[in-house]
């Protein structure tokens, strides 16, 4: 396996509580900018931007950074993530592509880092993270996604069973929130974007659960704290004091 990982960030304008999100002004520099240099520290490989619209590739390039242009009626991030990963390494010279979201300008690079451990097992196809549930009002909303782990205490890296948004599992232990960083070995992202969405992503509205119907094998490293993502012109305003303190 390359040593190296291919991380790509995938960027589209089109954002309904933030519109031209990845072009938002942080400090003088676009939000997407921010994410690519996060991304840049955790020097696990090289970075692209997977970018739907071309004022965001020239905008990373003016940066010094690496963009292609994507189709922008692809449907997913996941889908732009391999369109992008295949026009920049047609040869397949990266058997890991981890995907990091693009609104995550204060992201740890601690965090990219760790969702690339998993896959140093060859049976995992798809790694990501999660982080332990403190806040018991977290359990029962909806919006924070439970990864169901088969892990053991101590245990750094547990087989996702199960990803839902209802409290899970039942029983003492813990429960653990879901981060949405994914890395995947190349073969895998490639069937899974081949694949039709599953009956049970449908009802959870998890696209993840599609690989799981599939067979997949999904790993979730543990970490501390959850990245925070912008996606209210609120957000934007902590992310600039946030990067501001940093």
């Amino acid at each position: 396996m390359n040593q190296e990982a291919l991380i790509v960030i995938p960027a589209r304008m089109a954002s309904t509580r933030l519109p031209g999100k990845p072009l938002a002004d942080i400090h003088g520099v676009p939000m997407i900018v921010q994410v690519w240099r996060r991304a840049m520290e955790a020097g696990i490989g090289p970075v692209l931007v997977a970018a739907a619209e071309k004022e965001i590739a020239d905008a990373v390039i003016a940066a010094g950074g690496e963009a292609v242009l994507t189709d922008p009626a692809l449907p997913s991030g996941s889908d732009r993530v391999y369109q992008a990963a295949e026009r920049f390494d047609p040869e397949g010279r990266f058997d890991v592509v981890i995907n990091v979201q693009g609104d995550l300008p204060t992201i740890d690079p601690a965090l990219i880092r760790a969702v690339f451990e998993p896959m140093a097992n060859p049976a995992v196809d798809i790694a990501t993270l999660a982080t332990v549930i403190d806040d018991p009002a977290e359990r029962a909303n909806p919006s924070v996604v439970k990864a169901v782990l088969n892990i053991a205490p101590g245990q750094k890296v547990g087989r996702a069973l199960y990803f839902t948004r209802n409290p899970a599992p039942h029983g003492e232990g813990p429960m653990w929130h879901h981060i949405g960083l994914y890395g995947f070995r190349r073969a895998a992202l490639r069937r899974f974007v081949s694949l039709e969405p599953a009956t049970i992503e449908k009802r959870e509205s998890l696209e993840q659960l599609r690989a799981l119907a599939d067979g997949m094998r999904i790993d979730a490293a543990v970490v501390e704290g959850v990245p925070f993502g912008v996606d209210t012109p609120a957000d934007l305003i902590r992310a600039r004091t946030l990067l501001a303190v940093r």
